[in-house]
């Protein structure tokens, strides 16, 4: 999966990418091998305001296109790393949403397919 990391109010260290990269190789557990070499990563991670001593000011972003597909997760915390936690577990989420509603339409044209052939079936009982 190819990421691209932005930063907004804030430095990325070196730690804070470590962390950054081993939540997002646990993200790509959950996309399937052929999604995994098409699928783009774009992180946004950001500290929303200056001047507040408390609240949620550290924002965390995630989209990963994948098939054509657009998955979205964000989320505000007073810390980034528990902001990244929240991002991760929301963009999984997703892509089990995503891979579910998949699955189903699968089945429902099968069965949609079986059923006219059932229909056509010269050996039916009558």
């Amino acid at each position: 999966m190819n990421i691209n990391i932005k930063t907004t109010g804030l430095e990325l260290t070196d730690a804070l990418e470590a962390y950054l990269h081993e939540k997002l190789a646990h993200v790509e557990k959950f996309i399937t091998e052929s999604e995994r070499a098409i699928a783009r990563a774009e992180v946004n991670l950001a500290k929303t305001t200056q001047h507040h001593k408390n609240g949620d000011f550290f924002k965390a972003e995630i989209t990963i296109l994948l098939s054509g597909r657009s998955l979205h997760a964000s989320a505000n915390k007073d810390d980034l790393y528990a902001a990244i936690d929240e991002m991760q577990d929301e963009i999984i989420s997703e892509i089990k949403r995503w891979h579910g509603k998949r699955h189903t339409l699968l089945r429902r044209g099968g069965r949609r397919i079986k059923n006219m052939l059932r229909s056509i079936n010269p050996w039916k009982r009558q």
